[in-house]
């Protein structure tokens, strides 16, 4: 009788573990996000640290706890269009009169640099989580860390190169077509420097370098490249890399037209050869529009 009582004694203790084990942290911790109960959120984390402190999700959860709760939005009123989602309004007495309300976004230092804490530990940890990379980044970027935000980039690039794009993403999911979601992604992220106020040229340039080191077919680094020279209007130099653009994506009109620009401020009268010779087919000889990315 008393072994038969020890046995299930030991059984229920077992299921207790068991059950306490394959607690879903991740899934309550989602449900106090929504609700930004950030108190709860802290009690939450506290107590995932101490029962599962190599969980990678923890990571991600301790970064999105201190991003959002030193998360501030303020409005804002300009005569000028700011960046992002804006409301268009005119004065009731004088519509002429024109103003946009829009919205900027900041971030307490202390929370944002406690984020970056715990995400450093994430990464150092998990190298191969994607997520956490582009999550650091994208945080940088909405403060315009752009010297940062650009170091993590290269970061992420140089690591593409140790772990041959075996890149994971959240709950150690693998990404799919890693390289080519890795390339677009960051393209993004060049699109940001190139829509961001101020000359961001050596940085686009330096993210440029870093991919066509690793893949050198890159048509979009190329081109990004190539325009890193044009905003600084150095067009010789801008020159080669959109040639080389130009062989591997010969109907690419944005490279094409770049290509134009630069023989235009160079006061060279030609054509780039991909247009000559559909031309002769198409009757056409205009190029596509300049654009400051591809």
């Amino acid at each position: 009788m008393n072994r038969r009582w020890l046995l299930c004694a030991c059984l229920i203790a077992a299921f207790v573990q068991i059950g306490f084990a394959q607690k879903d942290y991740r899934a309550e911790f989602n449900v106090l996000f929504e609700k930004e109960d950030y108190a709860g959120q802290a009690k939450l984390l506290e107590a995932w640290e101490k029962a599962k402190p190599d969980d990678p999700e923890l990571y991600v959860a301790y970064f999105n706890h201190f991003i959002n709760k030193g998360r501030q939005e303020f409005l804002t009123m300009s005569a000028d269009r700011p960046p992002g989602d804006s409301l268009k309004m005119t004065k009731a007495d004088d519509p002429k009169t024109v103003f946009y309300l829009g919205s900027q976004v900041s971030f307490r230092r202390e929370e944002f640099d406690r984020a970056l804490v715990y995400i450093d530990r994430g990464i150092a940890k998990f190298p191969n989580r994607l997520d956490m990379r582009f999550g650091k980044t994208y945080a940088l970027g909405q403060i315009e860390d752009y010297r940062r935000f650009t170091d993590e980039i290269v970061k992420t690039l140089e690591y593409s190169g140790v772990n041959r794009n075996a890149w994971l993403w959240m709950e150690d999911k693998p990404v799919e077509n890693p390289k080519k979601f890795m390339l677009s992604s960051i393209q993004d992220y060049v699109a940001q420097l190139f829509d961001a106020e101020g000359d961001y040229g050596a940085f686009i340039r330096t993210i440029a370098e870093t991919v066509l080191k690793f893949y050198p077919d890159s048509v979009e680094n190329l081109s990004n490249l190539g325009v890193s020279y044009m905003i600084q209007n150095d067009f010789d130099r801008a020159l080669p890399p959109l040639l080389k653009a130009e062989k591997l994506a010969p109907t690419d009109y944005i490279v094409l037209a770049n290509i134009a620009f630069c023989y235009f401020k160079r006061g060279i009268n030609r054509t780039p050869s991909s247009i000559t010779k559909r031309s002769s087919n198409t009757g056409t000889t205009t190029p596509g529009r300049r654009r400051g990315r591809n």
